[in-house]
């Protein structure tokens, strides 16, 4: 079924607003939330919106709480969440670095004690729709095992690259693994298999099913072993700039609440436009490994999916759309 953008961020909003939000704060978050799915993430848009709300509900998100600046070194800011919405701590956080970055060149945000934020590239978005370039990351709770071991001990913490371009910005949001946890439910919501394996089941063989890959907790690293280390760095990080905790810190808990986050912009106002131009016209230039399929640039396939939902009403799954309705 499909629902009306509007309808969509009606709704998050009321349970928000039901669960204690501030009124700016539910605008906010009810929009992120919206904008997810609109533009194609529905793994963190309608899909998350239940387990998000249960966190609210167990104390793991604060609604009422407001990040604060803890000190400050030159262009680089280290805040403390104190477990606010991780959307709007991201939001707030990503706009002081456009504003530090607008003044001196280039500004950074470190923030300890956050909460998840959802749909990385929207901050990433964030930061390209005010003429800059924007870097961000987080760390998560551990769910993918390091290469080599079969234990999960690393997290799929995921990293934005956003360039601006008048042409439609490039906006690379990827975790570590081949799919994201939230990618496999939209899978198994489905019940679909995955196009390429994902991941182990529990008996240590590749699957293309999103079921046995969660269950087993056995993702596939982006890269194997290059994903493995990747992931690692950013939570030293991650971690080491903000202050805050790691992987193994998050995990104890068994709930990814109180992470490490760093956002990053670089003002782009000399930017030649017509180097993006030529870097993306020559990666399309390629032959075609599939007759009818077509080669994209990062957020490419985002801008088609947002104008097409914004026309045709936001693909959502009727169980949680029943049970948001429900809420």
């Amino acid at each position: 079924m499909r629902v009306a953008y509007q309808e969509l961020e009606k709704q998050f909003r009321r349970v928000l607003l039901k669960n204690g939000f501030p009124a700016e704060k539910a605008e906010l978050c009810a929009r992120i939330f919206a904008e997810n799915s609109r533009d194609g993430v529905y793994s963190h848009g309608v899909n998350r919106f239940p387990v998000f709300v249960q966190m609210v509900q167990e104390g793991w998100v604060l609604p009422s709480a407001e990040p604060e600046k803890v000190s400050a070194m030159g262009v680089l800011e280290q805040w403390d969440g104190h477990l606010a919405p991780g959307m709007y701590t991201a939001t707030l956080a990503m706009q002081r670095a456009i504003d530090l970055a607008k003044a001196n060149g280039i500004g950074a945000v470190a923030v300890k004690h956050s909460n998840h934020w959802m749909r990385g590239g929207t901050y990433g978005w964030q930061a390209a729709e005010a003429g800059c370039i924007g870097i961000c990351m987080t760390n998560t709770i551990a769910n993918m095992p390091p290469w080599g071991g079969t234990e999960p001990t690393l997290g799929n913490n995921p990293v934005v690259i956003a360039v601006p371009r008048a042409g439609g910005h490039v906006v690379l949001d990827m975790a570590m693994t081949q799919y994201s946890f939230g990618k496999l439910q939209e899978y198994s919501l489905q019940e679909e298999q995955l196009p390429y394996s994902g991941g182990f089941n529990n008996s240590g063989e590749l699957s293309q099913d999103p079921d046995e890959i969660r269950a087993s907790g056995r993702a596939l690293p982006i890269g194997l072993w290059k994903g493995a280390g990747l992931s690692l760095v950013i939570d030293l990080l991650v971690a080491s700039l903000s202050g805050g905790r790691t992987v193994a810190q998050i995990s104890v808990a068994a709930q990814e609440a109180g992470v490490s986050q760093f956002f990053l912009c670089i003002k782009a106002d000399q930017m030649n436009p017509e180097i993006s131009n030529r870097v993306i016209a020559f990666a399309k230039s390629s032959a075609l490994a599939e007759e009818g399929k077509d080669i994209r640039y990062p957020g490419e396939r985002t801008l088609a999916t947002r104008h097409r939902n914004e026309q045709e009403g936001v693909p959502v799954n009727e169980e949680i759309w029943q049970q948001l309705t429900n809420m």
